[in-house]
């Protein structure tokens, strides 16, 4: 068995909350460091001991007592958040891993309780303490552990992407060699003054990313 399938089996026994509690950015790799020998296996308060056990069992080790440090198991909450006090600022979408907080900047959020895998990370970067965790009425099934890996991944691809979009818009511009070159025509004038105003638009977002409070 290699490396990778052996993931991929730790994997499907994790809950997929992708909540790191586990101390690792997922529940894939939290598996991978398992298959490795890495990480032990009483890492996931949302797995509790049934999820140990069927860690134990698949890698025919003795079962752990669940690291309580960790967090301990519980009944599934989801994220709730008093739309009266949000003011958009956006930081808890960026948080959720799964893309089950939805709004627009300076527009108010809201959870989709389904989607939401109870992970609780969007609690803390909340600045004005609109979200609380609430009981969800029900229990986190294999159907959504499947359905939020999914989410996961989608979501990781997103933000690789956005990633490297920002990465190019704050490149330095590559110095142009000095040529002769015919007048410009009114296009090119139009095309030159777009350009102009798109680069001021990109430098003032710089200075205010660097400079909160100017903002």
């Amino acid at each position: 068995m290699s490396c990778r399938s052996l993931a991929d089996r730790i994997d499907a026994l994790l809950p997929q909350t992708q909540c790191t509690k586990c101390g690792y950015d997922g529940c894939r790799p939290y598996a991978d460091a398992i298959a490795e020998g890495a990480a032990p296996i009483n890492r996931c308060p949302p797995g509790g001991d049934e999820g140990i056990a069927a860690l134990a069992a698949l890698l025919q080790t003795p079962a752990l007592p669940l690291d309580l440090e960790r967090g301990v198991p519980g009944p599934l909450l989801v994220a709730r958040i008093d739309e009266s006090h949000c003011i958009g600022c956006t930081l808890c979408i960026q948080a959720c891993p799964v893309d089950a907080i939805v709004g627009a900047n300076k527009h108010m959020h809201t959870v989709l309780s389904d989607w939401c895998t109870g992970c609780d990370l969007c609690v803390a970067p909340c600045p004005v303490d609109c979200i609380q965790m609430v009981p969800a009425g029900r229990v986190w099934s294999e159907q959504d552990a499947t359905i939020s890996r999914q989410r996961h991944r989608s979501h990781l691809v997103r933000a690789e992407r956005l990633a490297a979009d920002n990465a190019r818009l704050m490149e330095p511009e590559t110095p142009q060699a000095s040529i002769a070159a015919p007048p410009p025509s009114d296009d090119a004038q139009q095309e030159d003054r777009k350009r102009s105003a798109i680069e001021s638009a990109l430098a003032r977002a710089r200075a205010r990313r660097s400079n909160p409070t100017q903002s």
